[in-house]
Order: C-alpha cells, then sequence, then structure tokens
C-alpha cells in the first residue's frame, strides 16, 4: 500500500479570493514505512506574500521570484502521488488549494475520497483534546523542535511520524514479506500466516510437580470445579 503523507503552505486562505501555493511537501511510506523518497516544491505563485509570510513560513517574495509557477511543475505532482492515499492534516484545506492550481493548469484534479485526514482521525481517537500537529507531537512524544516555521516538507515529515502513531505505531505488517527474502509471496505482510509447528513443545512440568498437582485434585474432592475440566480418563468412576 502506498501513501503521500503530505502538507502545503499557501498565500492565504481561499483560493477562490486569489490565494496560491508557495509550497508543497510529500513523504511516500510504502505498507506504513517510509522509502526514503520525498516530494519539495517552491512555487512563485505571481502575487504578493502576505506580511507576516517570513516570521510564519520563512519564505520571502524574493525567495519566491525565481521559482517555477506551478503550471510547471503540475504534471510532475501528479506523476510522484499517482494513485497513492493522500495522508493530509486538515486535508480540506489543502486539497481545496491543489485542486485549484491543478484546474488553473488544465489537469486532473485529486478526488476527495483520495485523502485520509489524521486531523479528523485525531479528532475521533482522542475527543475533546488538542489536535493540531503540535499538540499530536507533544501526546506522542515527537521532537518537533525544528518547527519554528512552517515549513512543507518537515511538516509533511513530523505528520508522518504521528499518523504512524495513530494508527498503531510502526507496527502494521512488520514488512514480513520482505523480510522472508526470496519468496513467491512478495505482497506485504497482511498475507502472511505463521506455519504449524512441526512438533509439539515439550512439558515444562517436572515428575514430581505433576505427582504434587494430582495430589492436590484429590484432595479436592469429587465435586471440585477443576475435574469438570478433566478428561473423562482423568476423572472417577
Amino acid at each position: 500500500m502506498r501513501e503521500i503523507v503530505l502538507d502545503t503552505e499557501t498565500t492565504g486562505f481561499e483560493p477562490s479570493e486569489g490565494h496560491r501555493l508557495v509550497e508543497i511537501g510529500g513523504v511516500e511510506l510504502l505498507n506504513h514505512m517510509p522509502t526514503g523518497r520525498v516530494y519539495h516544491q517552491y512555487i512563485n505563485p505571481k502575487r504578493g506574500m502576505p506580511k507576516d509570510a517570513f516570521e510564519v513560513h520563512g519564505i520571502s517574495e524574493e525567495f519566491l521570484a525565481d521559482k517555477p509557477v506551478f503550471e510547471r511543475v503540475g504534471q510532475e505532482f501528479l506523476d510522484f502521488v499517482q494513485d497513492a492515499t493522500l495522508v493530509i492534516h486538515n486535508a480540506s484545506f489543502d486539497m481545496k488549494f491543489l485542486n485549484a492550481e491543478l484546474g488553473w493548469a488544465g489537469l486532473r484534479t485529486l478526488p476527495m475520497s483520495q485523502a485520509l485526514d489524521t486531523l479528523a482521525i485525531a479528532r475521533k481517537k482522542f475527543p475533546g483534546s488538542p489536535a493540531s500537529l503540535d499538540a499530536l507531537c507533544r501526546r506522542f512524544g515527537i521532537d518537533n523542535s525544528a518547527r519554528e516555521k512552517h515549513g512543507a516538507l518537515l511538516d509533511s515529515e513530523i505528520l508522518a511520524e504521528v499518523y504512524l502513531e495513530l494508527i498503531g505505531g510502526r507496527q502494521p505488517g512488520f514488512m514480513l514479506a520482505q523480510n522472508r527474502g526470496g519468496g513467491a509471496d512478495q505482497r506485504g505482510g497482511e498475507d502472511w500466516r505463521p506455519r504449524p509447528r512441526p512438533n509439539p513443545l515439550p512439558a515444562r512440568l517436572t515428575e514430581a510437580e505433576a505427582q504434587a498437582h494430582e495430589v492436590f485434585i484429590e484432595a479436592l474432592g469429587d465435586d471440585a470445579v477443576w475435574r469438570r475440566y478433566l478428561p473423562a480418563a482423568e476423572t472417577k468412576g
């Protein structure tokens, strides 16, 4: 299963008001494990940045002046994403901007069904508790000290750790198919089944312990509850 943990930075809150993307960051997961592949792109929004943009994002208009416009990088982004599930914190916000930019560029848009919202997962799992990315880092003990400013790639890397904790840590599948090495079934850990043990394990009771147990059972009497669970051959009469 392929997933892209994704984050974006924008010039504002509404593409309908002319606001644009300025940064996209994505981290690839395969069977819930990071592959090392990432997508990172700064984008020239072709408009001014908010006054506090540098304090919030560490991005200035001068920095973005020589960066490509979205039309030049949109297809490359789609080629990276393909049909992977997009893991996003507050997915409706990022998807709104991504699809606005894709539409303006004349490219295919991404269905909302392709997105998985970690904000919704966190609110369902911890109702009434803060569910921001910073709050979840504190809950799971994830170091986000480098997050002095909002950056799409850094936030997606942090979100990947948060997401794995939300779904139970880095445990699903344990990549068992790859660890078995060379077998015909390389589809993932979900199809793995333990093989039957060829020989039963030897008893760990000593002979003295077994005899002491029999004496104990006899002392309980014929009506003892314990006798209900003994095989017929071991009961009296």
